[in-house]
């Protein structure tokens, strides 16, 4: 099968190749900028955003809009199926940035077609912000694209083939129409990572042979539940509870580890081609002895094969009382280097001469100044720029290709199989059908048992599908 446009074939260039397809990519979107008009809010200088999902990290991503050291940004519509959730974000922007949080009562809109007013209340060039579950993703993009809107839309992109595929045409769309697109894989904003990749690529630590990506806690924010206790419907408490649930988030895997696997294939300017993995459930009783109804496994290994044979293995835990272990390694022919010293992106990065990070061994730590430390800030430092200046700036096709990559990980501990690039991108599996189409009234996707019990994945029984 000849390589797709974003199969490893075509990915896995030397670093010289890798900037060189780098510099063709900006110098089309550069003619783009040239022959398409500015898409910028004309006639004042601030840009107005809205904000689409008000959880936690919706809320995070609007504050991060609202300290940008670019010009004045406002907030001016938001929108969620869940009225409490918007007002609890509301709440906390307003005390945070009172003069840039400006959405009156007719500009929060509760409800799936919630996203489609928000963004009727933005001009052509200003910003949506996507932060529901990535079931989603691809509906409030075509209409981002429609309006002629900059966007920012959280991580992970998608949790198929399918929507992947949807998701790259989407993204040639706004790049043809000059928009500007964030992807919230933060990592890639880090400064020290920035360095690290830089240097590892002049060949400080060799040929990249080994990647290894820890994330090994307790069970955190929607990854376990129990059985529906009412009086939602089965589709709203899947989306409240949207970690538990593969065809909304791609579970716990996608959602936790994408950003492990994301910064250690750009180390390695390669995604992998295939991926083989373990994973199971030890445990399905809450702590209250309630039985958990949820999709996750509790324990995943996953050994991803780039086209050279160097490896990544991505080891991930949702189990308390166990070892805790959140970093990032990479391991090379003269050396190793710490990417992440803790938590996904946690400073600082370094190298080591040899393969243990000892203090006598060290030969470069990373040192970033106070203001660059955040990568989160420096994502939307990086996309307000871009909008300002006209600049290309479109992270849809790297943020796909890494929701791929981790896709393709879960997708083998779900059904014990191994798993080519190709064989998960060219899937016609896809896991929510017609979700463009739901209301508050709808049946989900995914409907439970008389008990409430869900289908999980079993691997060995399930083999051409995760449940």
């Amino acid at each position: 099968m000849p390589p797709t446009p974003t199969s490893p074939a075509t990915l896995l260039n030397p670093r010289r190749e890798f900037l060189k397809s780098g510099a063709q990519f900006a110098a089309v979107s550069a003619l783009a900028g040239v022959t398409l008009p500015h898409v910028h809010a004309q006639g004042t200088d601030t840009i107005q955003v809205a904000l689409i999902g008000c959880g936690g990290r919706g809320a995070g991503a609007a504050s991060n809009a609202l300290s940008v050291n670019t010009g004045p940004v406002k907030l001016v519509a938001m929108a969620d199926v869940f009225a409490p959730r918007l007002k609890t974000a509301y709440d906390a922007l307003k005390r945070k940035h009172a003069a840039s949080v400006d959405v009156p009562e007719d500009r929060k809109f509760i409800g799936f077609d919630a996203y489609k007013h928000a963004m009727d209340c933005l001009r052509p060039g200003d910003i949506a912000i996507f932060t529901t579950p990535l079931a989603f993703r691809w509906v409030h993009f075509a209409y981002a694209i429609e309006k002629k809107l900059n966007v920012f839309m959280e991580k992970p992109l998608t949790a198929d083939g399918p929507t992947s595929r949807r998701m790259i045409d989407l993204a040639a769309q706004a790049t043809a129409k000059n928009l500007k697109v964030g992807v919230g894989l933060m990592s890639r904003h880090s400064r020290a990572m920035q360095e690290l990749h830089q240097r590892i690529g002049d060949g400080q630590i060799g040929d990249v042979i080994l990647m290894r990506g820890y994330r090994m806690a307790g069970p955190l924010a929607s990854a376990f539940s129990e059985a529906n206790p009412g009086p939602l419907t089965d589709l709203m408490y899947q989306i409240k509870r949207f970690h538990s649930f593969i065809w909304l988030s791609g579970g716990c895997y996608s959602d936790f580890y994408i950003h492990h696997i994301d910064h250690l294939c750009w180390m390695k300017n390669a995604w992998p081609v295939k991926a083989q993995a373990l994973g199971g459930r030890h445990y399905r009783q809450s702590p209250k002895g309630q039985r958990y109804i949820d999709q996750n496994f509790d324990s995943y290994a996953v050994e991803y094969t780039f086209a050279d044979g160097g490896k990544l293995m991505m080891d991930g835990r949702c189990v308390t009382g166990c070892n805790d272990m959140y970093f990032s390694h990479v391991q090379g022919s003269k050396g190793m280097a710490v990417a992440a010293k803790n938590g996904d992106c946690g400073l600082p990065s370094s190298i080591y001469s040899g393969q243990l990070p000892v203090p006598e061994r060290m030969r470069w730590t990373s040192e970033v100044a106070p203001a660059e430390r955040d990568p989160y800030q420096n994502e939307w430092n990086a996309l307000t720029h871009a909008i300002r200046h006209d600049t290309p700036f479109n992270e849809v096709k790297r943020g796909v290709e890494a929701s791929v990559a981790t896709s393709m990980g879960r997708f083998a501990a779900h059904t014990g199989q191994e798993i080519t690039w190709d064989a998960f991108f060219n899937s016609t599996v896809e896991l929510a059908p017609g979700v463009d189409k739901l209301t508050l009234d709808s049946a989900s996707p995914l409907m439970p048992d008389a008990q409430g019990i869900y289908p999980i994945p079993e691997p060995g029984r399930k083999r051409d599908r995760e449940y």
